[in-house]
């Protein structure tokens, strides 16, 4: 399957190189597309020398005029798969978070399922160097929204995530209302609506190997703010 790998990055430079060494390392035959907010670190200059140096037809850099939000990088991504008919969408964080060891588990999931979420709350699941108010955010945000929206999906703000295209195609991407973390909760949450299989795969998530989270405590309570809307707002696209 023709698979492309999202990849969103502001001020990642110690980070996007050797990701995507190992992502071409563990599944050469995919394509990735970095997605880059014009980082202050000038993180898109290092993509633009390994496209040239070393994946000139698989490594594909999309920079944008600046800091425009997650939800809206990944909708970038989609649309530009979509044009180019890719089978296979996944996306993941460019911080070593989301280990590239598991793509091929993700890959092999995704032929008999429509979408497959890295999670670290089930079985086998875990994150690692996480402070205890941390995990409380995390593992909260995600019972909250499984209690708002009706769902038994366990990780729902995970961005470790792969997608069938008519997945997308279905789900109405460029009207999704969600620009930060609580874009996982509508994706999947639309997918759901849809009556398109999902499935879990337990990942181990290792806290950011160097730079500093995106988290911030107006990103979070605007997500909060964002499952109520969603609550009523979400209806099935016909």
């Amino acid at each position: 399957m023709k698979t492309l790998i999202i990849i969103a990055t502001y001020n990642e430079r110690d980070n996007i190189v050797p990701l995507l060494n190992d992502i071409f390392m563990t599944v050469p035959d995919v394509d990735v597309l970095v997605i880059d907010d014009s980082s202050p670190d000038k993180t898109y200059e290092l993509v633009e020398e390994l496209q040239a140096d070393k994946y000139p037809k698989q490594l594909f850099l999309l920079k944008r005029a600046g800091k425009l939000g997650l939800g809206t990088a990944y909708v970038a991504g989609f649309n530009w798969g979509l044009e180019r008919n890719y089978e296979v969408i996944m996306h993941m964080d460019a911080d070593f978070s989301h280990n590239p060891k598991y793509i091929p588990q993700f890959l092999e999931e995704i032929k008999t399922k429509d979408l497959i979420i890295g999670s670290r709350y089930v079985d086998g699941g875990g994150v690692v160097n996480w402070g205890l108010i941390r995990k409380c955010i995390s593992r909260g945000g995600s019972l909250y929204s499984r209690a708002i929206l009706g769902l038994k999906i366990r990780d729902l703000t995970g961005g470790f995530k792969c997608f069938r295209r008519n997945v997308l195609e279905t789900i109405g991407i460029n009207e999704l209302k969600s620009t930060g973390y609580s874009f996982q909760v509508e994706t999947t949450y639309k997918s759901y609506l849809n009556g398109f299989k999902i499935k879990e795969i337990p990942i181990i998530f290792e806290d950011r190997r160097v730079g500093q989270s995106k988290m911030s405590s107006t990103i979070f309570l605007e997500a909060l703010l964002m499952i109520i809307k969603l609550r009523f707002i979400t209806k099935i696209k016909k």
